[in-house]
C-alpha cells in the first residue's frame, strides 16, 4: 500500500504542475491530477513554488483551504469512481453529477461526505464506512 508524507504530496502536485506548465509529459496519475489543477487556478501560484509548498503550515490559516489536500481528495474521488470502490461511489457520482450539471460540482459535494466520514471513523477509532460515505452522496444526488 502506498502511504506518502505530507512532503510527498506537495511535490507530486507542484511537479505535476511543473510540467502541466512546461508541456511535458506526465505519467497517468499525473495527467489525472492535472486535470483537477487546470480546474483550480487558485492554488496554481502555491503549485509553483516547491519550497514555499513544503513550508506553509494550513492549520495556522483556517480561512484558507489546504490546496494539497482539496486536490488529493478530488484525485481520491476520481480512482474511487474509476474502480468503483467503495462499490457504489461511481454510480452516486455519476448520479450527483448529473443532478448538478457538474462533474467538478459533484466532487465538492463528495468531498464533505469523504470528510465526514473520514472525521467520524478518526474520532471513534474504527476504520471507515463506506456505506455511509455512498449512502451520503446517494442523498446528495437524489436531493431536489
Amino acid at each position: 500500500m502506498f502511504n506518502p508524507t505530507q512532503a510527498d504530496v506537495r511535490r507530486f502536485f507542484c511537479a505535476t504542475h511543473a510540467k502541466q506548465q512546461a508541456g511535458q509529459p506526465m505519467e497517468a496519475i499525473e495527467t489525472l491530477a492535472g486535470l483537477w489543477i487546470t480546474e483550480h487556478p487558485e492554488y496554481q501560484p502555491e503549485l509553483a513554488d516547491v519550497d514555499t509548498a513544503l513550508a506553509r503550515n494550513y492549520d495556522e490559516t483556517p480561512d484558507r483551504t489546504n490546496p494539497f489536500l482539496h486536490l488529493s481528495m478530488h484525485l481520491s474521488i476520481s480512482e474511487q469512481c474509476s474502480i468503483d470502490q467503495p462499490r457504489g461511489i461511481r454510480q452516486a457520482v455519476e448520479l450527483l453529477a448529473a443532478r448538478l450539471g457538474s462533474l467538478h460540482d459533484a466532487h465538492h459535494a463528495a468531498m464533505e461526505c469523504l470528510g465526514t466520514m473520514l472525521w467520524e471513523a478518526q474520532r471513534a477509532g474504527r476504520a471507515p464506512d463506506g456505506d455511509a460515505y455512498i449512502a451520503c452522496v446517494q442523498r446528495r444526488a437524489t436531493r431536489g
